[in-house]
């Protein structure tokens, strides 16, 4: 099946080859999908995405315009792509229902460390010959209250790393997991009762109607002052505004992000000699306690092994006339 991959990276590169089994005829190109790039398209069956493409109305019009029947989507996170209308259109689509949860609650537990025991400042003074250390006094995770809002198959995995730190667990999720109850001692309440109970709040919820701005500042000032906020989920289940308010404040005392709203354009690229326009994220990275990662959490062996080869399972289930146990289907 005649295939584009959209938005694709040097380090995904040789995982997508390798799972291609069956020989697809693969054009792999680097620029994202968006109205003026869905031309790209003429002459295939299906196209592959990622986050960052411009999966909207529009352009989902111009793939059926241009004789695309299959979107894949390469993440678990789908918020960007029209399923309804590509349904309509007679188009499939499927995601991936999880690739390496342990990738992403993995760092962000690293994300929890790093911003606790100052590593990233460490670090540079090491580097400068200062050995001091009375800047850089952290506390123990043990017996602190980490609130989980999301308990997935991510959270889960957050909740069982963070019980072995010996950490006290509140969760929200619209959905109860017992055995998280049952093994981790894990106790489900509100968002507020969370968030006002928390020393360190962890996001992992998908981005949705009912999550976007999720963390806003009336949620904010429930918070604990110098509470530490981790999100590894969608950039904008924070309001980034309301969040900078609250570090400027106070009351946020460390943020860890590996999502960042307007993210799409910037990571992934190099900026290094043109500099990052936006205002925005160039507050946030002057911040000493703020740590901020490029959408790298999925980045492991693991992750892209398993992203590719699920994928090309979608794919390869379309070519040969069967459907995907991943479809999506509008509700």
């Amino acid at each position: 099946m005649k295939t584009i991959i959209y938005s694709i990276k040097d380090f995904e590169l040789s995982y997508l080859l390798k799972a291609n089994k069956i020989n697809h005829e693969l054009t792999c190109a680097e620029e994202a999908l968006m109205p003026d790039t869905a031309t790209l398209a003429k002459g295939h069956e299906a196209v592959v995405v990622f986050t960052g493409d411009d999966v909207s109305t529009a352009v989902i019009e111009k793939l059926h315009e241009a004789g695309i029947k299959y979107i894949a989507i390469r993440a678990v996170g789908y918020d960007n792509v029209d399923i309804k209308t590509a349904n309509n259109l007679g188009i499939k689509c499927a995601n991936l229902p999880e690739y390496s949860p342990y990738s992403i609650a993995e760092h962000a537990v690293a994300l929890m460390l790093a911003l606790n025991h100052k590593l990233i400042l460490v670090d540079k003074q090491v580097h400068q010959h200062n050995f001091t250390v009375g800047n850089l006094v952290g506390f123990d995770l043990h017996q602190k209250t980490v609130g989980i809002v999301g308990t997935g198959k991510i959270g889960s995995i957050a909740a069982k790393i963070l019980h072995g730190f010996g950490c006290n667990l509140l969760g929200f999720d619209i959905a109860e997991n017992k055995e998280l109850t049952e093994k981790y001692n894990l106790r489900y309440v509100d968002l507020k009762t969370l968030c006002s109970s928390s020393d360190i709040i962890t996001l992992n919820t998908p981005l949705n109607t009912s999550t976007k701005y999720l963390i806003n500042k009336e949620i904010l000032d429930t918070m604990k002052p110098g509470v530490m906020l981790i999100n590894t989920a969608r950039g904008a289940v924070i309001n980034t505004e309301h969040v900078i308010e609250a570090l400027d404040s106070g009351k946020i005392g460390h943020l860890g992000l590996d999502v960042y709203e307007r993210e799409k354009g910037v990571f992934f690229y190099d900026f290094s000699k043109d500099k990052v326009k936006d205002d925005v994220l160039k507050k946030l990275m002057g911040y000493p306690n703020v740590i901020i990662t490029p959408h790298q959490a999925f980045a492991t062996n693991e992750a892209l092994s398993n992203i590719a080869d699920t994928t090309f399972y979608n794919l390869d289930s379309w070519a040969n006339n069967k459907t995907s146990e991943n479809e999506l289907v509008s509700i």
